[in-house]
């Protein structure tokens, strides 16, 4: 006989179970158009994003920084019974922009026994078969010699691909070389090697080495991840990125025009991540980038505020940053008879890019002097007068003036995301619209869970549906790379190591969302439903198309009779794609990278009137034919 405690228990179970919601859905009944923008890109160069990430560069500190441990990830090579010695020199280099070059002095070496220096690439060099890699380094020598490039095992002396550059001048020259490997295995163990075969002094500086590059771009991105993210359907990128835009300090901050024209003239810059950026991801490829996927711009201005308190008061001291900021939306969208549209012309790309916002500043509530207000209002109507089209967005709540646009920041754990679907709903629509420019539930490290995946969708319902006010919104930080001491923020959207990339169960979730969406909410009502269950109901009356999204973070199953009304005629199969796990803990790894990720089935019977039952722990999209 049971126990009257548990038999409680199981009756409260079974009536959880047999629950059965309604969810009445009226196709010809608009409420509020749907942002055409509400999805899109925010990335900083955060976790290695960058460098060590999208940007393709498989060289570690191509530059040759140093510090008192040496020059960082470079190392001497000495085989047989050579000699030599690398060491940094300030005293010369290629350019104005790069402070010093490192000097390889080889005291013996000869043709069988070279000696030089080795990088070890950003947690190995990815090596694939058949495959060109197209590089360059500067370079001058005292003694004519020949260079050897090489691509080699980490665990064997076993040359994977080699090029020769002969008689190297006493005089610094950009030397370009192409290394093709053959049938060889797939694999990180690598690294690059210089060597040169005779005594002699060379002088090394900008050393750079490329795989195949997305659309073939030159200095341009890694394709796994840019397949990833153009999966994703973004509308926008907001660039260059948050705390990224600010620096520490404001002489670490994104300065655009050290950021453009030949990379041996960019100067690299310190991330507030505390590694250095090689700016090989400047502003220019922030805009192709754009291109490439199809994406508008969303331009963040540096608004006089750096991240440890140090910000330019309003007035005359600003006035140099505000002029900044408009020679940056001319290099943008300027003509070749403006002095910027020029100097983007003079960098490649002819054609002005199309730009309808700009941010200014990043998360400035942060600034404890307040001058805040100030700041934006300078900016505000200085852009205004020279571009009065821009939509301008304020990064706070501004008391004495109407921004065109706020961006709201938001990191919360899954439960926080579930209390707060309705957040926007009672929003003034007569205010400022909404930009959501950062957002994550943070649960699951490096990339999220399951958990956070629900959370991540359970928001995104209310987002839809509010999205008359809530114009645009981007998940953050949206790349880390997994290996040891990449990390420096948790959770993020897509990992990966230097050969590979899986997307987390919240990035399919947002790819989910972004491949389905219509361009007006509908109206409905839901009653019945357990505290967990959420959902946003879109059209595309173009498409006859009703996209439904269920989102039921629960673990018991929730029933729903669908009443669907106002539609002359229903579809009777619909597309279902489903992502489900059985924990909140379930993940993908980047050596396990499918374990979780959308299922698209075809569902029938489906007409006024049906039944579907969304198990425990899962998202669907309902895609459905409604004329």
């Amino acid at each position: 006989m049971l126990k009257p405690a548990l038999a409680c228990t199981l009756l409260l179970v079974a009536a959880a179970q047999s629950q059965t919601a309604t969810l009445h859905i009226d196709t010809s009944k608009p409420v509020s158009k749907v942002s055409p923008e509400l999805y899109g890109l925010m990335t900083e160069e955060i976790n290695y994003s960058y460098d060590g990430g999208l940007y393709a560069e498989l060289i570690r500190n191509r530059t040759m920084r140093a510090d008192w441990s040496g020059v960082l990830h470079w190392y001497v090579v000495e085989h047989g019974n050579s000699q030599a010695s690398i060491s940094p020199d300030k005293t010369t280099s290629p350019s104005a922009a790069l402070p010093y070059s490192v000097k390889l002095t080889v005291t013996q070496a000869d043709p069988s026994n070279p000696a030089g220096l080795e990088n070890e690439g950003y947690w190995g060099i990815p090596v694939t078969p058949n495959t060109e890699y197209r590089g360059s380094f500067y370079a001058k020598s005292d003694s004519g010699a020949n260079i050897t490039v090489r691509l080699v095992d980490d665990f064997r002396p076993r040359t994977i691909a080699q090029a020769v550059m002969t008689d190297v001048i006493a005089d610094w020259k950009k030397y370009e070389f192409t290394l093709k490997t053959g049938n060889t295995n797939t694999s990180t163990a690598n690294h690059l090697v210089l060597t040169i075969d005779k005594p002699g002094t060379v002088w090394f500086s900008l050393v750079s080495l490329f795989p195949p590059t997305y659309m073939n771009q030159p200095n341009g991105f890694r394709i796994d991840l840019m397949e990833k993210l153009a999966a994703m359907h973004p509308k926008f990128l907001r660039l260059p990125g948050g705390n990224y835009l600010e620096g520490d300090h404001i002489n670490e901050r994104f300065d655009w025009k050290k950021t453009i024209g030949p990379l041996v003239d960019r100067p690299t810059h310190r991330s507030p991540w505390n590694y250095q950026s090689s700016d090989g991801m400047g502003l220019l490829e922030f805009l192709m980038w754009c291109e490439d996927l199809h994406m508008q711009p969303v331009l963040a201005v540096y608004a006089g505020y750096s991240l440890m308190q140090e910000h330019v008061n309003p007035g005359p001291d600003l006035d140099p940053y505000v002029q900044d900021a408009l020679d940056e939306i001319e290099y943008v969208t300027g003509g070749p008879d403006t002095k910027w549209g020029a100097e983007r012309v003079k960098d490649g790309h002819p054609a002005p890019f199309p730009l309808k916002y700009v941010e200014i500043g990043n998360e400035d509530m942060f600034d404890r002097s307040g001058s805040y207000e100030g700041r934006y209002a300078q900016f505000y109507k200085a852009i205004k007068a020279k571009y009065p089209n821009l939509q301008l967005i304020a990064t706070m709540t501004i008391k004495d003036m109407r921004p065109d646009v706020i961006d709201d920041h938001f990191y919360r754990r899954k439960e926080e995301f579930f209390n707060d679907t309705t957040h926007y709903d009672k929003s003034d629509r007569s205010g400022p619209k909404i930009f959501v420019g950062e957002w994550a539930t943070r649960e699951g490290s490096p990339t999220p869970n399951f958990g956070a995946a629900l959370g991540d969708a359970a928001w995104m319902t209310g987002m839809e549906r509010n999205s008359d006010i809530v114009i645009m919104s981007s998940y953050a930080p949206l790349l880390v790379n997994v290996n040891p001491g990449g990390l420096q923020w948790e959770s993020d959207l897509i990992g990966y190591n230097a050969a590979s990339s899986y997307g987390s169960p919240s990035y399919y979730a947002q790819v989910m969302f972004a491949s389905y969406i219509g361009d007006e909410t509908v109206a409905s009502t839901l009653t019945g439903a357990g505290p967990r269950f959420f959902y946003s109901a879109t059209r595309d009356a173009t498409k006859g198309k009703l996209y439904l999204k269920l989102v039921n973070a629960s673990s018991i199953p929730q029933d729903i009779n669908l009443q669907l009304g106002g539609a002359g005629k229903i579809g009777s199969t619909a597309t279902l794609v489903s992502l489900h796990a059985l924990t909140n803990e379930a993940t993908n790894t980047i050596t396990e990278p499918a374990k979780i990720v959308p299922v698209k089935n075809q569902i029938q019977n489906v007409s006024a009137g049906f039944h579907h039952t969304v198990p425990g722990y899962s998202i669907e999209v309902l895609d459905i034919d409604v004329r």
